[in-house]
């Protein structure tokens, strides 16, 4: 069995066994497997019945085609349950998220939601944040004060921090929905993500973070043999 069929039986799996019957309001985040969080609940017969908020661009458009209705956080800050990605999870359920440059938006949605339902693949899964992340925290800046932030990261103890570039498409960097920039700062393996991201967010210029700690309630994991690994908060659990 393929990742991406193990991605897609997690996802509908988690949509399955968390979705309200009676929700109103429901978050969509981004990343490849809430792609198949979005086809799912796309899927549903009473979809005409609630509405979905986006965390980006990404997953507005994932709302719109799978025929869902696309609300806006604005309208609806109260949600009843969110779904989305992340980058890499420890066994306490803290993440890293941010990769794809959308994560003030995720943190505000999922901040927002009575719930938060992570879905991702196999290789998201650590014992300590940057333990399999290499690339470092997501941290989201207001762009006037990237270069001091650069040294104030360092001081707290980052073994590199980089402006994040928008590559081969995009001369210069990479600027967020909110028009923002992005540094990653790796800090290697976090052993109290709880403290570093309180340290990171008192920094002047700092929007927020990659690192969701205490958000989460449940992840689902696409396992390379085809299987779904759930984990909750401190307790894991395997399930086939």
């Amino acid at each position: 069995m393929s990742i991406e069929t193990a991605k897609k039986l997690a996802a509908y799996r988690a949509v399955d066994e968390n979705l309200p019957p009676n929700a109103k309001v429901i978050g969509i985040g981004s990343g490849s497997t809430v792609v198949y969080v979005a086809e799912r609940i796309g899927q549903l017969p009473n979809k005409d019945d609630f509405v979905c908020v986006s965390t980006g661009f990404q997953s507005k458009a994932l709302i719109i085609d799978n025929g869902l209705h696309l609300g806006q956080i604005e309208q609806y800050p109260s949600l009843d349950i969110a779904f989305d990605g992340a980058d890499e999870v420890d066994a306490q359920l803290n993440l890293i998220k941010g990769g794809g440059a959308c994560l003030f938006q995720e943190k505000l949605v999922a901040s927002a939601a009575k719930k938060l339902i992570i879905v991702a693949d196999y290789r998201k899964q650590s014992k300590k944040l940057g333990e399999n992340w290499h690339q470092g925290v997501p941290i989201e800046v207001v762009p006037i004060a990237f270069t001091k932030l650069i040294g104030d990261i360092t001081k707290l103890g980052a073994k590199t921090v980089n402006l994040r570039q928008g590559g081969k498409a995009k001369a210069g960097p990479v600027i967020t929905d909110n028009n923002n920039f992005i540094l990653d700062a790796d800090f290697g393996e976090i052993d109290d993500p709880i403290k570093l991201h309180t340290e990171l967010k008192q920094l002047v210029g700092v929007v927020d973070t990659g690192i969701f700690s205490a958000i989460a309630e449940k992840a689902y994991f696409g396992e390379e043999s085809g299987d779904v690994t759930t984990w909750e908060a401190t307790v894991i659990e395997e399930s086939k």
